[in-house]
Formats: C-alpha cells, structure tokens, sequence
C-alpha cells in the first residue's frame, strides 16, 4: 500500500477541524511555525498542506494578515431539506414532465424543490451554480448541463462541488471530464435506432441533424453513423448538417442551408421533435412531400410530434420516469444509500405517418 504524503495529514486535519467546528469559516489558522511545530514537520511541508488547502478553496491567504478558514467552505450542522434543481428550460417542450417527475418523488421524501434555469447559457449557468454554493442552501444539486458538447468554462465551480462533497447528479446529458453521475436516454442507441428503422424501411441515402453543442447530438450522431455502416450504407458528409442552440430556434430561416443537405436523400433523422417541426414546414413551402418524398424520424415523442402536421415517427424521451428516476437517485446519494447513481434509459419508438416504405406503391 502507498504510504500517505506527510503533507496530507495536515490537510486532513484542517478539514476535519472545520467540520467539527472546532474552527468556523473566517477564523485566522494556525501559522506555519506553530503547524511545524504542532505535527514534527518541515516548514517546507507545512507549506506544501497550506498551497493544497489553497487550490481545494478550503483556506485563503490575507497579504500581511494570515491564512484563514475560507468562507465559502461553511459547515452545515443539519440538512436544510432543499434540493436545487438547474435546467436549461423549464416552461416548455419535455420539461414540465421532466419536472414533474422530480417534484412527485423529491415531495414525498419531505424535500423542498428550488428551480433555476439557465436557458443553455454557459454564463447563467455560472451566476446559478455559483449562487447555490455561496448559500450553501442545498443538500443536494440537480443539473441539465448547458452545452455540453463543447467545452466548459465552468469545471472549476463543478470541482468545488466534488471538493465539498455534496450529492450532485446530472440529467439529460452530462460533462465528460466531471466525475459526477448522470440519468439520460442512451443518445448513442437513440441515433442507431433511429437511423436503423428508416434502413428497415428501405431508405438507403439518409439524412441526419443534430445539435453541435449539446453532447447529446454528438452521440445521436454516432449511433446515426454506427447504423449505416452496419448496414452497408455509405455516410454523404454533404447531407449532416449541425446546428446550434440559436439554430434551432429559426431553423425556418436557414431553408436554403437545410435543403441543400437534404439534397438527393430520401430520408432523416432528426435531433428532436422542435427540429423535425421546423424541417416539415420547409418541406411544405418548397412542395417536399411528407413521407412521400422525405420521411423523418425524431427524438423525444413530445407532443409536437403528435400534433405536427404529418405525426412524426419519434424516439420517446422517458420525460416522467426520468424525473422520477434523477431525483430518487440523488436521494439515496444524499443518504447515503447509493453508489454509483447513473442510470441510461434504453430507447424505444413510436410510429406515426412520418416514414414511408420505399417499396409502398
């Protein structure tokens, strides 16, 4: 067995003096002579503990004062029974059934849910994030990561949360160089599904759109990739296109963007039911018929995909029972009932009017 660095009981002994209380945040520490002295070490290793305490945020120098218990590091004597819940959206589309899901099973444990949304922006994610720690008002955190498919600016506030050990879970997708744990739809079989059944249908030259800055499209994409190539079937660059965030929204307005990747195809997959929405009425004004000239398949069986003009064939999001199943998980986290909280939902999908087979007369 490694045998510890010295430095670290130092270190571990600072942490535990602020969590018992024995020293409050805002208090001056010990000075390096007096740790020296106190644990038989060099000053050189006493300074080592001071810069780790330092990077953890546990501790801050005052230039010509000392070295004191940082405030942020605050010690909760009791669980204030809140659990904090970051979305990116929250009044539309999956959201009020993801919610729902996690106010039913947070509720019946006696927790109070506190709602904050960030609207995909990595910079409201930052102010939301950092308000809940400064506060310190949470037992535990629940997260939708904002653009997950590019990097994040915000990892050092995630780092915090792991360096203060509260039970953190994210949902929908999650940061992959962030240990933390995460309840999704499996977005990589969701591609493949997805992509497979327009195969089984006999399209052979398929589409796809997905989102640049959100993982899940990345691993939509993979699946979309994986299918076709287990199929036999050749991948045209010239017929994915990547949208963001804002291109989702007016994707109408990209009509000549999105025809030409639809150019010579028979077939897509769509990143979701708003995109597939927007790629109908494009279809309609540039007299594209829907399934006969282009059949669409989506993701997360909204009620869009039921209302669209032409029903669309949709990969169902678990919405609820996702909900459901990221606030149960953070419960047992918080209890210390649970291990390893992740859990990915398998897809399965719902036919509608979207797809036609190609061997239909």
């Amino acid at each position: 067995m490694t045998q510890q660095p010295k430095y670290r009981r130092i270190v571990d002994w600072v942490k535990s003096q602020v969590e018992s209380g024995a020293i409050n945040p805002g208090e001056k520490l010990n000075s390096e002579n007096e740790l020296a002295e106190m644990f038989q070490m060099s000053r050189q290793t006493v300074r080592h503990a001071i810069s780790e305490l330092e990077k953890e945020k546990i501790i801050e120098r005052r230039q010509g004062s000392g070295t004191y218990i940082s405030n942020v590091f605050k010690r909760r004597t009791e669980n204030t029974m809140n659990i904090a819940v970051v979305t990116t959206y929250v009044d539309d589309y999956i959201f009020p059934s993801i919610i729902k899901g996690m106010e039913e099973v947070i509720s019946d444990a006696g927790y109070t849910l506190q709602i904050a949304f960030t609207h995909n922006s990595v910079e409201k994610e930052y102010s939301v994030i950092k308000n809940i720690l400064d506060r310190n008002m949470a037992d535990g955190i629940i997260v939708e990561p904002t653009k997950s498919g590019i990097p994040n600016p915000n990892v050092e506030l995630y780092n915090e949360i792991i360096q203060r050990d509260i039970p953190t879970i994210f949902f929908n997708s999650n940061y992959p160089q962030i240990n933390l744990p995460y309840v999704v739809l499996d977005d990589r079989a969701t591609g493949y599904k997805a992509a497979k059944y327009l195969i089984e249908a006999g399209h052979t030259r398929i589409a796809g759109i997905f989102k640049s800055d959100d993982r899940q499209g990345h691993l939509r994409y993979a699946g979309y990739v994986q299918a076709l190539a287990d199929a036999g079937l050749r991948l045209y660059d010239e017929n994915v296109l990547w949208i963001d965030t804002e291109d989702l929204r007016n994707l109408s307005y990209e009509s000549k963007r999105v025809l030409k990747r639809l150019r010579e195809t028979t077939a897509c997959v769509c990143y979701n039911d708003l995109a597939a929405q927007e790629i109908v009425k494009i279809c309609g004004k540039n007299d594209i018929r829907i399934p006969e000239d282009l059949s669409i398949v989506s993701v997360d069986n909204s009620e869009i995909a039921a209302n669209c003009k032409v029903p669309l064939t949709s990969v169902s999001h678990p919405k609820t029972e996702l909900g459901k199943k990221v606030a149960s998980n953070l419960i047992k986290m918080i209890e210390g009932e649970l291990a390893d909280a992740t859990y990915e939902f398998l897809p399965e999908l719902t036919e509608r009017k979207s797809v036609k087979k190609i061997d239909e007369v």
